[in-house]
């Protein structure tokens, strides 16, 4: 939990802590979305004009479903970017780095892109129930923005990956595994034609960077949750776990004894 400090109000602190339960609460609505669709057998990138159809043909009420858990996620996305800016901006801004701004831009983004895609979606299932075949130009467009996607989630996974690193925010681990997460999903991006074009092991790519960012938000959010300025004020632009305040086993260090 954050701790007050001089010339900072609850309010500040409530923020992050908002920040890091909307990233799980946006974890949440994105896999539960998946868990809706996929079973039902969304059609992979890359897949065929009479399996798309097939499917939104038969299952335009669980697009439906899963599109109306979106519009929240959206919403969390953009309060975790926010959060995690609130908490890393005063640090940057002293060492003259902007590392949380480039991640919160790739939330954003991303946030757009996948309006599109979802837009696509529901168009889809709306001209397939009327009895009008799906559209192949249409589909090529949705699997070209749901592969580039990736390029955005990369952005957000770096930039709040390194600002959290450079702030003392984040694990080591965790900034690690955000920065390899990164890796498939840009990949994936650049790789978009081919992606498009055949199904096949390309589309692991992007499955392999997703789930890695899905466990990447998650832990972000518990941090923001937990996260607290250390009470030395010559530290006072980085910030700690509350374990750090801690000696081996758990014990209240001599210094935090002191200082209390």
């Amino acid at each position: 939990m954050l701790r007050k400090q001089p010339g900072t109000g609850p309010a500040t602190m409530d923020f992050a802590r908002i920040g890091g339960l909307a990233a799980v609460t946006f974890a949440f609505l994105i896999v539960a979305g998946n868990a809706v669709l996929v079973p039902a057998g969304l059609p992979r990138t890359g897949a065929g004009i009479g399996e798309v159809d097939g499917f939104f043909r038969a299952h335009g009420d669980l697009v439906g479903l899963g599109s109306a858990l979106t519009p929240a996620a959206w919403i969390m996305a953009t309060l975790f970017g926010a959060g995690a800016v609130s908490v890393l901006w005063q640090s940057e801004r002293d060492r003259g780095e902007a590392w949380a701004l480039v991640g919160f831009a790739g939330l954003v983004l991303q946030n757009a892109v996948f309006a599109a895609v979802v837009a696509i979606r529901l168009a889809l299932a709306s001209t397939t129930a009327d009895g009008v075949g799906a559209d192949t130009s249409l589909w090529a467009l949705h699997d070209a923005l749901f592969t580039l996607n990736g390029t955005f989630l990369a952005l957000a996974l770096v930039g709040l990956s390194v600002g959290g690193l450079r702030a003392g925010l984040i694990r080591p681990w965790h900034g690690r595994w955000g920065l390899v997460a990164a890796v498939p999903l840009s990949a994936s991006a650049v790789l978009t034609p081919l992606v498009v074009d055949h199904t096949g092991p390309l589309g692991l790519l992007g499955l392999v960077g997703w789930l890695m960012w899905v466990v990447w938000i998650v832990v972000y959010g518990v941090v923001l949750m937990r996260a607290h300025r250390p009470r030395d004020h010559r530290a006072a632009g980085q910030w700690q776990h509350p374990s750090a305040d801690r000696g081996p086993g758990g014990s209240v260090s001599r210094r935090q004894k002191h200082d209390a």
